[in-house]
């Protein structure tokens, strides 16, 4: 497990209290969905539309944390 997935005692706390297979599916879950967001941001790019003729359009684009 990463240093930014959950730690032992969370995991734990999730099957004691719902159950150890429900919890080790959410766990995992979590895992996978924050696994999947790190590779979104390591990927992403910056687009630059570019269209003859117009004026170009200000838009915000958030920066990843």
């Amino acid at each position: 497990m990463n240093d930014r997935g959950l730690s032992y005692n969370s995991r734990k706390a999730l099957m004691v209290h719902i159950g150890e297979t429900a919890g080790a599916e959410i766990a995992d879950l979590l895992n996978n969905l924050l696994e999947e967001v790190e590779e979104l941001r390591r990927t992403k790019v910056s687009i630059t539309r570019i269209v003859p003729g117009q004026q170009p359009v200000q838009e915000f684009i958030e920066e990843p944390v």
